[in-house]
C-alpha cells in the first residue's frame, strides 16, 4: 500500500509539472500515429516529425502506403535510422491494414501487436492517443523512470507495464505514460539525472544517484526546462491545450 500511495503522489507531482504533457510524435489520425511511431524506432521523436509532413503529403493513407514505391519509401524515411528495415515493415503494415481491415487501422491490441514492427509499446501508443484506450507505454524512458520509482525490479517491458498497472487506476494510464516520459528527456536522465532539480524528488527512493545540487542540476535540463527556454515554457504552461502547436512551432525555428 505504501508504494501505491507513494507512486500516486509521483504522478500527482508529474501532473503539476507537466500539465502540458502529450504525446511528442505529431500525427492527424490512427494510421499516422501507427507510421510514426513504427519510425521512432531507434531514433528521436524530432527526427520523425520532420520527415512525417513530407511522407503523409506523399502516402496519406494505407491504401497509398500500400502502393508506395519501395525506393521512394526508403529514401523518405531514411533520416530515421534502419531504413530498410522499416521501410518492409511500413509496406507490410499498410498492406495488411488494407487487406484485413479495409484500410482502417484497427483499435485493438490483439490486432495491431500482429502487424510487422509494432509491439505492445507501439500498440498502447496507438491506443491511447488516437483511439482513447488506455494503455501502459513502456519506452526505455518510462522503464529506466518505473525501476528508479521502485516500482518495478524488471528489464522486461511486459512485466514493467503488468507491475506499472497494478499501481493505478486504468483511466491514469495514458497520461502516466506521457508524464514519466517526459521527465525522462527533461529531467531524469540516463546517465546524469538532475536529481537536485526533481519535482518527485521527496518521494524518489533513487535521489542522489545524479547531481543533487539545485544549480549545477539545473544545467541538465533539457527542452523547455532547460536554461534559456523560460519564454517557452511560460507559454506551454499558459496555452496547455495547445503544447503540441507549441513544441510544433519552436522545432520548426530551430531547424
Amino acid at each position: 500500500m505504501a508504494l501505491k500511495r507513494r507512486a500516486r503522489r509521483i504522478n500527482r507531482a508529474l501532473a503539476e509539472q507537466y500539465p502540458y504533457a502529450h504525446a511528442e510524435l505529431d500525427f492527424r489520425n490512427p494510421f499516422e500515429l501507427l507510421v510514426a511511431t513504427v519510425l521512432s524506432a531507434q531514433t528521436t521523436d524530432v527526427t520523425v516529425n520532420l520527415i512525417t509532413p513530407l511522407l503523409f503529403s506523399r502516402y496519406p493513407d494505407a491504401r497509398a502506403m500500400a502502393e508506395a514505391d519501395t525506393a521512394e519509401l526508403e529514401a523518405i524515411i531514411k533520416p530515421t535510422g534502419f531504413f530498410r528495415a522499416k521501410t518492409r515493415n511500413l509496406l507490410a503494415l499498410a498492406n495488411r491494414v488494407v487487406d484485413e481491415f479495409d484500410g482502417v487501422v484497427p483499435g485493438r491490441l490483439e490486432d495491431l501487436v500482429t502487424f510487422p514492427g509494432v509491439g505492445r509499446k507501439t500498440a498502447n501508443v496507438v491506443l491511447g492517443n488516437a483511439f482513447g484506450i488506455p494503455g501502459i507505454t513502456v519506452d526505455t524512458h518510462f522503464g529506466r523512470l518505473a525501476r528508479r520509482f521502485g516500482w518495478t525490479e524488471s528489464d522486461d517491458p511486459v512485466r514493467i507495464e503488468s507491475d506499472v498497472a497494478e499501481l493505478f487506476e486504468p483511466r491514469d494510464w495514458t497520461m502516466l505514460s506521457h508524464r514519466v516520459v517526459f521527465h525522462g528527456r527533461r529531467v531524469c536522465h540516463s546517465r546524469k539525472p538532475a536529481c537536485g532539480a526533481c519535482a518527485v524528488a521527496n518521494w524518489c527512493p533513487s535521489f542522489g544517484s545524479g547531481e543533487t545540487n539545485p544549480a549545477k542540476a539545473a544545467k541538465l535540463l533539457k527542452y523547455e526546462l532547460a536554461p534559456g527556454n523560460e519564454e517557452l515554457l511560460a507559454k506551454l504552461l499558459a496555452e496547455t491545450h495547445r503544447a503540441a502547436e507549441i513544441r510544433m512551432e519552436s522545432q520548426r525555428r530551430t531547424q
